[in-house]
């Protein structure tokens, strides 16, 4: 099992991939960090992975997208996963006002992502199984005042990945779209932290690897977001004004 890793630095991918490590996986690390990602991949390789190798990108440097997946092809092969864990939640109040932060905001949350994605399927051996976990976010399930621009770019790839599944049903791609809800990480150190809502990257990446196993398309985590996102969906437009979310 081959597994390429886009945004290897992330929390929830390393701990994730630690899991997938204990099977004794083959990874592909790209991220921007030489130091990060050799130091993840010693520790992968410690906790039981046939081997780790890195690759230096800007994954979010949308124009170098092609040559850098081919360059990923002639040098690992064909991945049989691949995760992306990577994105920006940005500062909502800034980047309202900046449009370069809100571009920089939408094209590493989504643009960027989804070409990744068809990179990869670009020049995929047709009969190669190919397993592709997107890691989104709750925030994509409806706009909502404090955070519509990040929200926006997870809503856009979660619709993206949503629409391959249903091009690829039946073939040997299979989609798995992923919604964490709060998530105790680096990308949310400036957030209070408290409560039962909050889980830790360790949780999540249980949740991945239980969905990936079982074959399912969409998994929310921990598991009681999906009961919340889906009153949150469906309340009515004169309630959901009103709050302050």
């Amino acid at each position: 099992m081959k597994v390429l890793i886009l945004g290897a630095t992330s929390a929830i991918a390393q701990a994730y991939a630690r899991r997938r490590a204990v099977h004794g996986a083959d990874f592909v690390l790209v991220g921007r960090r030489r130091d990060r990602l050799n130091a993840i991949a010693a520790d992968l390789r410690a906790c039981g992975a046939a081997s780790a190798e890195t690759q230096i990108a800007d994954l979010a440097a949308i124009e170098s997208i092609e040559a850098g997946m081919r360059d990923i092809r002639v040098r690992f092969g064909e991945p049989d996963e691949v995760v992306i864990a990577y994105g920006v939640l940005g500062q909502q109040a800034d980047a309202e006002l900046d449009l370069t932060q809100t571009r920089a905001l939408i094209d590493s949350n989504f643009t960027s992502a989804a070409l990744w994605v068809l990179a990869l399927l670009k020049d995929r051996p047709e009969a190669h199984k190919l397993t592709i976990v997107g890691i989104g976010s709750v925030a994509g399930d409806r706009g909502r005042a404090s955070n519509f621009i990040y929200g926006s770019g997870k809503a856009g790839f979660d619709r993206f990945l949503e629409g391959l599944a249903h091009k690829y049903d039946g073939s040997q791609v299979r989609i798995v779209r992923v919604k964490p809800g709060f998530v105790d990480t680096p990308m949310t150190a400036e957030i209070a932290k408290g409560g039962p809502l909050w889980a830790k990257p360790d949780q999540v990446a249980a949740d991945i690897e239980r969905a990936v196993e079982k074959g399912r398309r969409i998994v929310y985590t921990p598991w009681f977001w999906w009961p919340i996102m889906m009153i949150i969906r469906h309340l009515p437009w004169f309630v959901f004004r009103r709050l302050k979310i």
